[in-house]
């Protein structure tokens, strides 16, 4: 049988319509002491242009130069950075530990964070806003706090992270997976990556598996001096790191789970993920819905895909019918084709389309 035809990736190929560019600029900002929190940062695009400040998901994700892609060259100036213990920035998990890292690490001070960026380069006016996944959390929070400071608010892949939508990623069947694995007793992702799941859930023992998220806190919360213990902490950041990048992509590349497999990456990302997953995000149950009327003056534009599996439809869904509540429409509501990743073609080309018919600043 000849299945060279099937469709083996949904990543982005030849969709990207701007060249991959060189920073302008690179930096690192010092936000915060004890620990002493540094931000590094890159500026792309037009020196003088547009400004766009990126927002990274995860919590615990990083920036890459391929981000700065959705973006015309010509008209904006673009901000990646780094946010607290992640990427390049530092203190960082995997170099100084979580003691270290997730001090004054929570969404108050990565808001107070851009702010203090924004300053440090210089930007005065409103600006572009644009955050995916967690991202978009942030994003949102950031602009309920200071609409003053933003232009648009360009959203992919909305996370509101309750409880439910928690639930929904590292839960699922897993209380009963050691008897019934393939149990649809609970709404989840494992429905439709039932490899991945496994690996996911067989890291926890079967009496601790009524509470995924808090049994692979009590691993990260732990300060391992054997190698043996270290070596379990990686094991189980590792299986969270990768269980996220496959379910991330509509079509998982098989064997290849690129970042998420590093373990420098998956020590950041799993460990300070967990930490906010722990504590709701440090917001107030539903925070962003209650609070929509502060950004209800703002031009809003949404991409979410059709087949998010970390964020699932319905987050969009929710945040949509906040905004009607107040009497708003977004601008933009594009439903794609595809998975959650930014990376992912249909994403790339909606999200470059939004960017390049917003009105100028």
């Amino acid at each position: 049988m000849d299945f060279s035809r099937l469709q083996t990736a949904s990543k982005v190929t030849d969709e990207w319509k701007y060249p991959q560019g060189a920073p302008n600029r690179t930096g690192m900002l010092q936000v915060d002491s004890g620990p002493d929190h540094t931000l590094y940062w890159e500026e792309y695009g037009a020196l003088h242009g547009e400004p766009v400040m990126f927002l990274h998901g995860g919590p615990g994700g990083a920036c890459a130069p391929v981000m700065s892609r959705f973006f015309d060259p010509k008209r904006y100036r673009v901000i990646l950075f780094d946010q607290r213990g992640c990427g390049k920035s530092a203190p960082t998990v995997a170099s100084h530990g979580p003691a270290v890292a997730l001090q004054k690490n929570d969404t108050d001070h990565l808001v107070a964070d851009i702010n203090r960026l924004r300053d440090a380069l210089g930007i005065t006016g409103r600006m572009h806003v644009f955050g995916g996944s967690w991202g978009s959390t942030l994003a949102l929070v950031y602009a309920i706090r200071h609409p003053e400071h933003v232009a648009s608010l360009i959203l992919r892949g909305i996370f509101l992270g309750t409880r439910e939508d928690l639930l929904y990623m590292y839960q699922g069947n897993a209380a009963v997976f050691d008897k019934t694995p393939y149990a649809l007793s609970e709404p989840g992702a494992y429905v439709t990556y039932p490899d991945e799941w496994k690996a996911f859930v067989e890291v926890i023992p079967p009496e601790k598996r009524g509470d995924v998220m808090g049994a692979y806190k009590a691993i990260f919360d732990g300060r391992p001096t054997a190698e043996a213990d270290k070596q379990a902490q990686l094991r189980a950041a590792l299986a969270w790191s990768v269980w996220e990048g496959a379910i991330s992509n509509m079509i998982p590349e098989q064997g290849d789970p690129g970042k998420f497999g590093e373990a420098d990456f998956a020590l950041c990302f799993a460990q300070i993920e967990a930490h906010f997953f722990a504590r709701d995000l440090f917001l107030e149950p539903d925070y962003i819905a209650r609070n929509v009327d502060k950004i209800a003056g703002l031009p809003i534009h949404i991409v979410h895909g059709r087949f998010d599996q970390v964020c699932p439809l319905t987050q969009a869904s929710r945040l949509v019918e906040a905004l009607a509540g107040v009497g708003v429409k977004p601008e933009t509501y594009v439903l794609t084709n595809a998975g959650h990743s930014a990376m992912e073609g249909q994403t790339v080309i909606a999200l470059t389309a939004i960017m390049d018919g917003l009105g100028k600043i």
